[in-house]
């Protein structure tokens, strides 16, 4: 007899989101947009968003904010892998479904693009709208496989004073203290920060873009605490990449960016972030509801099949609407804001014509992150944040709800539910510890099951945190699908994986094709992440273009610039020379 609780998720699927949203009447009309100037016509101002999820909605709100007609085209549910999902029926008594999740959200403190949307989204008793319901986390915690866990604490610390000394003896010792591993290799880790600090633009383009983070931090000759904390958790875990396959610049990018938070330096607020309830709730439907008081047109169920290409324009774009009827719509200037393996989809030979330079998205790499959520019975006492299982094969990561969220979970559901532990999967290809399968190759209820023993495995080894009888019900991604006849999943939601060198396969926003503007974490932007915050940025690159083309006077779109030691730019001079000169980073001694 099958176990109740791993079968309540099983028929979890997502249903009506399409009905859902359909758009208001007149979004569509005879195959266009709303009467407006010529497709491509000077000071048009009709745009096509093709694509709903954060770029398409940064590109909405930027533009709408300006006076331009825009119209959003998404064929499955607005938000993108932002948003939440109800969990279809779960909810009882009046109660809304419990919510579901593509994978916990994320918004450290270096994200400056995304907070200033936000604070331009109204809501009800906040001072700065979204941005109010944004939280700081106090701590991080690591969970080994049969051994100590320990804690990081997020909270502010003093600023001080910046020299070489202080940095390499300060960053060492926290490193070796903290991560619990000798002091030579914590020590070492700060000499190989410090190298990437003090490199010059030219040599993280040009070297640091195309070594892999592995291998500049020694990882593969290294001690396991240095590979396990150093090497893979920093890149599958915290910046949803792989260490074997990103690059230093990106990587070291990042870690730039957390070092300055505690200095409250180059940072918007707490170095760790989530929401305080469910992210439709509390981001993304006041997001929309603004967008549609600022004349934004919502089409949902709209699947963009093509771009039909005249004399170096778009002429219209080709779309299956929600009835399953072909159209063409036509606009002055269109924003593809669809994932990069949606988006490469699209570069047709007329289009590669014009833009020969898309052709190198080919070779962009996606890989799955994906989450589930266990609900139950009994609050869990984790962390008070985000935590890291070391040792899990599917490199997972999770937080709880309820302590965070305004709204609680008995709230929800059944009226049962006091907790949800949601999981993030970072590692689908590697053997599991029940089955011996990766992710990719588990049918759902495999999944739930091994993702609880990984879980259990790490929390269990001094008391019974994880308790089977306390398990309510799990709800896994349901852009997770299984294939019967190939025995494993596909995936309706990957993710870009930042490898090395993979900057010269990255568009720029805007190109010879004149009414064609990119908007995606695939662009190529400063925060060179596939995170919400480079979606958001290359949204307010793509407006800005826009403006540059119309011939706008409108203001253009802010932009933000990430944190850099102004202490080592110096160093960073002498750098460019050494680099010219074809000499190795001062402070880069490996041997």
């Amino acid at each position: 007899m099958v176990d109740q609780r791993w079968t309540v998720s099983r028929r979890a699927v997502l249903r009506g989101t399409v009905a859902a949203g359909v758009a208001a009447a007149g979004a569509l009309t005879a195959g266009g947009l709303r009467s407006a100037p010529a497709a491509g016509s000077p000071g048009g101002r009709r745009v096509a968003v093709l694509g709903g999820g954060v770029a398409g909605l940064t590109a909405a709100h930027e533009l709408a904010e300006r006076g331009f007609e825009v119209t959003v085209f998404e064929r499955r549910a607005l938000g993108g892998k932002a948003r939440s999902i109800p969990v279809p029926g779960s909810g009882s008594g009046g109660r809304p479904d419990l919510p579901g999740e593509h994978g916990f959200r994320f918004f450290p403190g270096f994200y400056q693009h995304i907070p200033d949307t936000m604070r331009r989204i109204p809501f009800a008793g906040n001072p700065n709208g979204v941005w109010n319901n944004l939280i700081g986390l106090q701590e991080a915690r690591f969970a080994r496989l049969g051994g100590d866990d320990f804690r990081l604490p997020l909270g502010p610390k003093a600023s001080a004073n910046f020299t070489l000394d202080s940095f390499r003896e300060t960053m060492g010792a926290a490193i070796a203290t903290a991560l619990k591993m000798p002091a030579y290799e914590g020590a070492y880790f700060a000499d190989r920060l410090l190298v990437f600090n003090s490199s010059c633009d030219a040599r993280r383009l040009g070297q640091w873009e195309y070594t892999s983070w592995r291998d500049f931090v020694g990882g593969h000759r290294r001690s396991h605490e240095f590979r396990a904390l150093l090497s893979r958790t920093l890149t599958s875990i915290m910046v949803a990449a792989k260490e074997d396959v990103a690059s230093v610049r990106t990587i070291g990018t990042m870690g730039e960016q957390f070092l300055g938070n505690p200095f409250g330096i180059g940072n918007d607020g707490s170095l760790d972030r989530v929401l305080n309830g469910p992210t439709n709730s509390v981001w993304i439907d006041p997001w929309v509801q603004r967008l549609r008081e600022l004349g934004v047109q919502f089409a949902l169920g709209a699947e963009v099949r093509g771009l039909d290409v005249r004399d170096r324009q778009i002429a219209s774009a080709r779309i299956v609407d929600e009835n399953g009827a072909q159209r063409s719509i036509d606009a002055d200037y269109f924003v593809v804001a669809l994932p990069a393996e949606q988006a490469r989809a699209l570069w047709s030979p007329h289009v590669l014509e014009v833009r020969p330079e898309l052709a190198a998205m080919d070779r962009l790499f996606v890989d799955w992150m994906n989450g589930i959520q266990f609900y139950l019975r009994r609050p869990m006492d984790i962390s008070h944040g985000h935590t890291a299982y070391i040792d899990a094969p599917w490199s997972l990561t999770s937080v709880t709800q309820n302590q965070l969220w305004t709204r609680k979970l008995t709230e929800f559901g059944d009226g049962t539910v006091q907790d949800c532990l949601s999981v993030d999967i970072s590692d689908w290809n590697s053997p599991g510890m029940l089955y011996g399968k990766p992710a990719k190759e588990c049918t759902h209820e495999e999944i739930a099951r091994e993702v609880w023993a990984q879980l259990a495995a790490h929390l269990n080894d001094r008391d019974e945190l994880l308790r089977d009888a306390d398990l309510h019900s799990w709800f896994l991604d349901p852009g997770i699908s299984w294939q019967e006849s190939q025995r494993r999943n596909a995936n309706a939601d990957p993710l870009l994986i930042n490898t090395a060198g993979s900057w010269d396969c990255r568009p720029e926003t805007h190109g010879a094709l004149e009414n064609l503007f990119l908007a995606g974490d695939y662009v190529r932007t400063n925060v060179d992440l596939a995170t919400m915050e480079g979606a958001n940025e290359s949204a307010r690159d793509a407006v800005n273009a826009i403006l540059d083309v119309s011939g706008s006077h409108a203001e253009r779109c802010r932009k933000f610039t990430l944190y850099r030691a102004t202490e080592l730019e110096p160093l960073r001079r002498i750098d460019a020379e050494r680099y010219a000169a074809g000499e190795p980073n001062l402070f880069d001694l490996r041997l």
